[in-house]
């Protein structure tokens, strides 16, 4: 079942994605060779408890981490570590959720650590255009499959595979809801999209094959062929005007 948010829930919702998307801009200054991943887990932690918030992954099915913090291959979930230790040239997404009285927001970003590749370049690009494409269409009238069917477009386009594994969901209270928000195209359009839905898009983006492979710890997935993933996350929710992206850097 799809909840339909009130406006006063999507103003709470909006104030957790405003710390969240704080925690972004602080990462974006610090995250280059040299640091490992646990630290930028602690800083996100730190940032966000400063804030009167909490780590809504934290505990959540048991995961012990603040932030998923996935490198190169590694397509969602990764753990951070104190023996992943950034280099040039890598590319890592940082993915979370804060609970800010009971109200949650998701986001996850991708940064480039120091020069990359052009590949990495292009690869990071493409999948933020994914994301906004996916946006785009997330309008009134339309249904939530043609989001998947916008994203799958441009990523096919470049040339890239599209991860079906793992989608975008509807969130509130809870981390997961209804409904789920695939970012590949179906024969099925699926529920039409209605004012005061809120869910997240968050393509997730392969350079080689969409299929993906999981470690042994349970939940970290990385793709199959070793090739680059990519990952941009927005919550957002849906109004007579448009769509309101709740965890807005900007």
């Amino acid at each position: 079942m799809i909840i339909i948010k009130t406006p006063e829930e999507i103003e709470k919702m909006r104030a957790a994605g405003k710390i969240l998307a704080g925690v972004h801009k602080r990462l974006k200054e610090i995250i280059k060779p040299g640091i490992t991943t646990k630290y930028i887990d602690e800083v996100a932690d730190e940032i966000i408890e400063a804030a009167g918030a909490t780590a809504e992954q934290k505990g959540y099915k048991g995961y012990p981490f603040a932030t998923c913090t996935s490198v190169n291959d590694e397509i969602c979930h990764g753990f951070p570590r104190e023996d992943i230790v950034l280099k040039e040239g890598d590319l890592i997404t940082v993915d979370m959720v804060v609970n800010l009285d009971g109200y949650l927001a998701d986001s996850a970003w991708s940064y480039i650590v120091g020069e990359a590749s052009q590949e990495v370049i292009d690869l990071y690009n493409t999948t933020k255009e994914c994301l906004y494409k996916g946006i785009e269409v997330a309008v009134i009238g339309n249904r939530i499959g043609d989001i998947g069917r916008a994203i799958e477009e441009v990523a096919k386009g470049a040339g890239y595979s599209v991860v079906r594994e793992f989608v975008g969901h509807g969130i509130g209270t809870n981390i997961h809801e209804d409904p789920q928000v695939l970012h590949y195209r179906t024969p099925v359009r699926g529920p039409r999209i209605t004012e005061g839905m809120v869910f997240t898009i968050e393509p997730m983006i392969n350079a080689g094959h969409w299929k993906s492979k999981l470690d042994d710890n349970g939940w970290t997935a990385r793709t199959i062929d070793g090739s680059m993933s990519c990952q941009f996350e927005h919550t957002i929710a849906i109004t007579k005007d448009g769509p309101i992206i709740l965890t807005d850097q900007d």
